[in-house]
């Protein structure tokens, strides 16, 4: 059934996008997810924005908990490879890849879906915005 449907779902999260691109871009600490400039179209599965680099994994965890308090349903979202089970039962440990551990603790998905209204993607931007500020790190400088 979604299949039939597929044109119009793509538009609208496409819609919903570009509403978080607007908002987010308003605020020098949060970056919108990448896109390189040879790609001509993505369709997002999630909405994961980065933090700047004086965001730190704890901040990262209160602004997640603050949204969670504002009933924004948003998670920290990546965890790398060596820091899952399998990989630390075979040795490897948080350190072992500083990069690649800093950008994923930067890491927050924002709710992503068909129904959000330029409104609501306002309030969560906003949202996202006011817990940056309050853990003291809303003017990051980015990686």
């Amino acid at each position: 059934a979604q299949l039939q449907r597929l044109d119009t779902i793509l538009a609208k999260r496409k819609t919903v996008e570009l509403y978080y691109g607007e908002y987010i871009r308003s605020f020098e600490g949060i970056k919108p997810p990448f896109v390189a400039p040879e790609v001509d179209e993505i369709h997002w599965f999630l909405y994961v924005v980065h933090l700047g680099t004086r965001f730190t994994r704890t901040s990262r965890d209160a602004i997640v908990d603050d949204l969670l308090t504002e009933q924004v349903t948003a998670a920290a979202y990546a965890l790398p490879l060596h820091l899952r089970s399998v990989y630390l039962e075979a040795g490897y440990k948080r350190g072992d890849y500083p990069m690649t551990e800093k950008v994923a603790d930067r890491a927050v998905a924002l709710p992503f879906h068909t129904h959000l209204t330029e409104s609501k993607v306002a309030f969560i931007a906003q949202t996202l915005k006011d817990a940056s500020i309050n853990v003291g790190a809303g003017a990051a400088i980015y990686l």
